[in-house]
């Protein structure tokens, strides 16, 4: 696609995901590509229940890319399920297989079946940070306010 830098990513379909589609990108403008359950049996997430679900997959990155692992926006604003560690991070030295932690924020159980999309994968450039200890920070008009301290944006649009 014009405009959007492509990666190579090594990947390893395992066993039990032989059959399923590798992840994949929903439209040619989505940032996340598509991880599907690798499961032989339907799995119930309960109310407030958790459970790492497999996808059946095991990547290679390159040094200096990162893979997040994010919900999908229609399972969580339709079932309150979501990714519990969002994003999750799958370092570039991880040769395991990508699990999905997902966790069930809804009031009703939720079934998970075989091929679901479960989640999303955004590969990412990613720097190392080198830590340099001063003895203060240069001052900023925000400064140390956090956590609401900028305000509310309304219908409006004014803090409040």
């Amino acid at each position: 696609m014009k405009g959007v830098e492509s990666i190579e990513i090594e990947v390893v379909r395992l066993p039990h995901g032989h059959d399923l589609q590798l992840p994949d990108y929903a439209t040619a403008s989505a940032a996340g590509a598509d991880l599907l359950a690798a499961i032989d049996k339907d799995i119930e997430l309960g109310p407030l229940e958790r459970k790492i679900v497999p996808t059946g997959i095991s990547i290679a990155l390159p040094v200096g890319f990162e893979a997040q692992v994010r919900p999908r926006s229609g399972l969580a604003a339709k079932h309150g399920v979501t990714v519990a560690n969002a994003p999750g991070t799958i370092d570039a030295d991880y040769r395991g297989e990508v699990g999905v932690i997902l966790i069930n924020l809804g009031k009703e159980p939720f079934r998970i079946e075989r091929g679901m999309r479960i989640a999303q994968m955004v590969v990412a450039r990613h720097a190392r940070a080198v830590w340099r200890e001063v003895p203060a920070l240069d001052e900023t008009a925000r400064g140390a306010g956090g956590f609401g301290s900028t305000g509310v944006v309304t219908g409006s649009s004014k803090r409040a």
